[in-house]
C-alpha cells in the first residue's frame, strides 16, 4: 500500500509542478506533458523536445524569415553555411547534408565502394537502419556481439567474424556512448561511426572515413524534422557523397554516378544552426542528469550505465530483469519509459536470410530482454527526476530516502 500511494503522491506532484517551458522564457503559456503521444495520461515523456527549443522560438521565426525571404530552399547559403560550422565543430575536412540518417549510411557505403560481394560488420543491439543500410548497399551485414557494459561493439567478437570479403566495420556510438574506436581501428579495416546518436561526443568522427548522424527531432542536435549528415575524413569520399546525394551530379546536367534525392532542407539548416551553439549545453545538461539519477539512489534497484567522460546519453537506459514490473508501474505514474532492440537485428524477420538463430548473439540478447530507458533531455529537471526515481524505488519494493 506504501508503494501505491507513493506513486500516487509522484503524479500528483508532476501533474502539479512539471511543464515544458516557464513562460517567460517562452513568451507563451506552457503545455502540461500530457500532450505527448506516448499515453493520454502521460504527465513526464521520455523525451520532451520543446522544453529545448521553446526559448529559442523567436530566433528560429527570424531565420525561418530570412530563408524565405530568400527564395531559397535547396542547397543556398543555409545548407552550406551548416555543413561549414558542423565540420568545424566535429573537426573534420568535410560535412555534407542530407535527407536523413539512414541515408546518411548508405551514401557513405556507397562512396567508399563498397556492395555487392562485401561484408560489413555491425552491431545487432541497434536500429534497423544500420543493418538495412548495409543491405541497400548490396552488401552483407555480419553480426557481432557487444560489450555487457557499453552495450556497443565488443572489438573481440569482431575480430572473430573478419574474413576476406570484410570490407568494413560499422560501430555504432549507442545511447550516445563512443564506441571502442582505438580497439576497432587496430583490427585493420575502415570504420564508418553510426554516430547518429552521438553529435557531440568526444571522440566521435575522429576515426572513421565517414561518421553518419540523424537529426531526428529526440536526436542530441536535432532539426524540426528528418535530417542527416556525413562527416567525412577523405577527400574522394566525400566528394563522391555529394554527388550521390545529387543524382550521382555535380550541376544537374551530367550524371556520373547512379545516385539518389537526399538534400537537407534549407529550412532545417536554418534550425540546426540556431540549436548547434546551444548542443554543448545541453549534454552537459544530460551528462548532469544522468549523475543526478546516480546520486538519488537508482543504482540501489537497477543496473546503471556507467558513466565515461565522452557520453553524452542521448537516451538514460538502465537493466533489471525486473522491467515489465517496473516499467507497468512507471505508466500507472503517468511516467513515459521505453525499451529498446526488443527484437535485436539477427533476429528481425527481413534479416532472417543470414542463418542467425536464437542465442547467436547472448549478450545482445540479454540487454534486449532488460534494458529500460527513463526519461532523458537536455534541460531534465531534478524535480523530474525525483519522481521517477521514487517510482521505480517504489515497483522495487525500496522507499525513497
Amino acid at each position: 500500500m506504501a508503494w501505491l500511494a507513493l506513486r500516487a503522491e509522484a503524479a500528483g506532484r508532476a501533474r502539479r509542478s512539471v511543464t515544458s517551458v516557464s513562460p517567460e522564457r517562452a513568451g507563451e503559456t506552457p503545455r502540461p506533458f500530457s500532450r505527448c503521444p506516448v499515453h493520454s495520461d502521460v504527465v513526464i515523456p521520455l523525451v520532451d523536445v520543446k522544453a529545448q527549443y521553446a526559448p529559442l522560438i523567436p530566433e528560429l521565426k527570424e531565420r525561418f524569415a530570412e530563408v524565405l525571404e530568400s527564395g531559397r530552399f535547396i542547397f543556398g547559403p543555409e545548407v552550406e553555411a551548416f555543413e561549414h560550422e558542423s565540420a568545424a565543430y566535429l573537426d573534420v575536412p568535410h560535412a555534407i547534408g542530407v535527407a536523413n540518417g539512414t541515408d546518411a549510411l548508405v551514401l557513405a557505403l556507397e562512396a567508399m565502394g563498397i556492395g555487392a560481394g562485401d561484408e560489413v560488420i555491425c552491431p545487432s543491439f541497434t536500429f534497423y537502419a544500420t543493418s538495412e543500410a548495409i543491405a541497400r548497399a548490396g552488401a552483407t551485414p555480419v553480426f557481432a556481439d557487444i560489450d555487457p557494459v557499453s552495450l556497443n561493439l565488443d572489438p573481440a567478437d569482431v575480430a572473430a567474424r573478419i574474413t576476406p570479403r570484410t570490407k568494413a566495420i560499422m560501430p555504432v556510438h549507442l545511447f550516445g556512448r563512443p564506441a571502442q574506436l582505438v580497439e576497432l581501428a587496430a583490427l585493420g579495416l575502415p570504420l564508418i561511426e553510426d554516430a547518429a546518436q552521438a553529435f557531440g561526443a568526444a571522440g566521435v568522427a575522429g576515426t572513421g572515413v565517414c561518421s553518419t548522424f540523424s537529426f531526428f527531432p529526440t536526436k542530441n542536435l536535432f532539426a524540426l524534422g528528418d535530417g542527416g549528415l556525413v562527416a567525412c575524413r577523405d577527400d574522394e569520399v566525400a566528394e563522391r557523397v555529394r554527388m550521390l546525394r545529387f543524382h550521382g551530379s555535380r550541376d544537374k546536367q551530367t550524371f556520373e554516378l547512379v545516385g539518389t534525392n537526399s538534400r537537407l532542407d534549407a529550412i532545417h539548416a536554418a534550425a540546426l544552426r540556431v540549436f548547434l551553439p546551444h548542443l554543448a549545453g545541453w549534454n552537459e545538461g544530460r551528462r548532469e542528469g544522468a549523475a543526478r539519477y546516480a546520486e538519488l539512489g537508482l543504482g540501489d534497484v537497477v543496473e546503471i550505465p556507467p558513466d565515461e567522460p565522452g557520453h553524452v546519453y542521448h537516451m538514460y537506459v538502465v537493466r533489471t530483469p525486473d522491467r515489465a514490473r517496473i516499467s507497468a508501474a512507471l505508466k500507472e505514474a503517468g511516467i513515459a519509459s521505453a525499451s529498446y532492440y526488443v527484437t535485436p537485428l539477427h533476429l528481425q524477420p527481413a534479416m532472417r536470410y543470414l542463418g542467425y538463430e536464437s542465442g547467436s548473439l547472448p549478450e545482445t540478447e540479454r540487454a534486449a530482454a532488460e534494458n529500460l530507458a527513463l526519461p532523458m533531455w537536455g534541460c531534465i529537471g531534478a524535480d523530474v527526476q525525483e519522481q521517477v526515481v521514487a517510482t521505480v524505488l517504489a515497483a522495487a519494493g525500496v522507499t525513497a530516502a
